[in-house]
């Protein structure tokens, strides 16, 4: 639950610290002194999106942190550690919004997004506006509260997943249809592969083929420039290369007494000797190894020339026909089994659709359960709401969609008369905003203790009703502060008397700007503000009796 909430620059408060404490809270004060402020504050805490018009007139930025137990909220307890932004067992939210209309975001310190405060918020806080309760006429909300109050969660999931799973195998099997009859084109492939597969396409085969068709079509003139060179070497023309350094050797040898430095050149010389003849050994091998064969040339020439067809045919390069070939291969292999396949995929789809059914029909038992329960208790509260006789029922109608759907098998329509002797209709149809707004109360008392939230706000549903009604409205949401943290801004002292806390928004003008307040009140300072919501332009000692009555009897019950 929220234990601390601080506002500066906001709006017309200039600064407001307030703590919090466990039942129901309520906010009152006079219109247009900005009793919903805090409402709107807990809203920018938990992800709302900035507005530059909140900062207040003259400031460079608006500031508001609000504190959290979670001793009673596990589901936002697992979500920080999830996150990796747990401190303890309490959370801080703080929020900056600049009057650029630029904002930052800090969970227990540390930097976050407004998909992250929205995350977190959703499981620390439920508000319920003015017109919150228009979201009853749309009917998947409906069949959404149903499941709700039924808790169906378990059920619903695993309707969704078969749903999921059935329509993963009707895309699969759809798209097989679609290639129609495969018979073309696996001959198709069987020839394209075969024909592939007639070539050595690997790389060190291509390769050595490239070579050797290179070394055949420049063999006549490898074989001439081997020649030129032995006999260069063999010093047809003179002396040979080999006896010229024999004699330099020699040379130097003689004058290496003189000269011992002369000595390492005379080896160097020698070494050279040495691997000049091993090089002309390695030429004669060469040349003798050289055949003139233009059969040979022709079968290079040949082979490449397949090959080079092939890879315009494929319009892939050369070292791109293995890869080619092995695609498809694959394909080939794939459609070689399409009619097993497809026979596969329509049993597997049978038995989806049969899972879901049974799973769906299984939730439609859940259903029709909590909207018998839902509808009793609803009616029940409906009368102590000032719509004695109403009536208030769930009515379950089957999807014409054959297939399955992951909502399950039928919609939720909920049905309401709030006169006795009329037929129940459509609650889209027939119910007054007034109505839905006592409506919404009723449901979210019947469903007490089922939310998982542990902070609930509401923000003057109480409009439109008074007297006796609005006392049984106070009645409620101080029964629901008894399982949930309850903030509720009213205008209504039958609803004020009943919180267990109170606070007072007040508006003050000093000089050329207006100055909001907001202040916890005691049982004094609770009559003459109660007193103030009863009476009229003079408050009467009577008044205040009966602001005092009204709060002792309030707080008795």
């Amino acid at each position: 639950m929220i234990s601390h909430l601080t506002l500066k620059d906001f709006a017309v408060v200039s600064a407001a610290e307030l703590a919090f404490g466990p039942g129901m809270t309520v906010v009152s004060g006079e219109t247009g002194a900005g009793k919903s402020l805090l409402v709107d504050a807990l809203m920018w805490l938990t992800g709302a999106r900035a507005d530059a018009g909140i900062v207040r007139f003259g400031a460079e930025r608006a500031e508001l942190a609000a504190e959290f137990r979670l001793d009673d909220a596990p589901a936002a307890l697992a979500w920080l550690r999830e996150n990796e932004l747990d401190d303890g067992d309490g959370c801080q939210l703080r929020r900056v919004i600049r009057a650029d209309g630029g904002s930052r975001a800090w969970i227990n310190g540390r930097p976050a997004t407004l998909g992250q405060l929205s995350e977190l918020g959703q499981r620390l806080v439920e508000i319920h506006g003015q017109h919150e309760h228009q979201a009853l006429l749309d009917r998947g909300q409906q069949l959404a509260l149903l499941d709700a109050f039924g808790q169906h969660g378990a059920r619903l999931g695993e309707v969704q997943r078969l749903a999921q799973q059935w329509a993963a195998l009707d895309r699969e099997l759809a798209d097989l249809a679609r290639a129609g009859d495969v018979g073309e084109r696996v001959a198709w492939l069987q020839h394209q592969v075969e024909e592939l597969a007639a070539e050595s396409l690997d790389l060190a085969d291509l390769e050595e083929l490239q070579a050797a068709h290179r070394r055949q079509a420049n063999a006549a003139g490898l074989l001439q420039g081997c020649e030129s060179a032995l006999a260069r070497l063999a010093g047809d023309d003179g002396l040979s290369l080999g006896r010229a350094l024999h004699q330099v050797g020699a040379e130097l040898g003689r004058l290496s007494g003189d000269e011992p430095r002369l000595a390492e050149v005379v080896s160097l010389i020698e070494s050279a000797g040495i691997q000049l003849a091993e090089a002309g050994a390695g030429l004669e091998r060469i040349r003798d190894d050289f055949d003139l064969d233009p059969a040979r040339l022709a079968q290079l020439e040949d082979r490449l020339s397949r090959l080079h067809e092939l890879a315009r045919k494929h319009r892939v390069p050369l070292d791109g026909l293995a890869a080619r070939r092995d695609a498809l291969q694959a394909e080939l292999e794939g459609l070689a089994g399409a009619t097993e396949r497809g026979e596969r995929l329509a049993r597997e789809l049978a038995a989806a659709a049969r899972a879901w059914q049974a799973a769906a029909a299984a939730l439609t038992r859940d259903r029709e359960a909590a909207g018998q329960r839902l509808g009793d208790s609803v009616a029940a509260l409906m009368s102590e709401l000032g719509m004695g006789g109403g009536v208030f029922s769930v009515r379950l109608e089957p999807l014409d969609n054959p297939r399955p759907s992951p909502q399950g098998a039928e919609r939720c329509e909920f049905l309401v008369s709030a006169n006795p002797g009329q037929p129940p209709r459509a609650l889209r149809k027939v119910a007054s905003g007034g109505e839905l707004a006592r409506i919404s109360l009723a449901i979210e008392v019947a469903a007490l203790g089922l939310d998982a939230v542990p902070t609930m706000v509401f923000d003057e549903v109480d409009t439109g009703i008074g007297g006796a009604v609005a006392e049984v409205v106070g009645q409620k949401l101080r029964a629901l502060g008894a399982e949930r943290q309850v903030l509720c801004v009213t205008h209504l002292p039958q609803v004020a008397a009943q919180g267990h806390h109170h606070f007072q928004v007040s508006k003050a003008v000093a000089g050329d700007s207006t100055h909001s307040a907001v202040v916890p009140l005691d049982d004094k300072a609770r009559i003459e503000e109660l007193a103030r919501m009863l009476g009229g332009v003079e408050i009467t000692k009577e008044v205040r009796a009966n602001a005092r009555q009204m709060l002792t009897r309030a707080q008795q019950a």
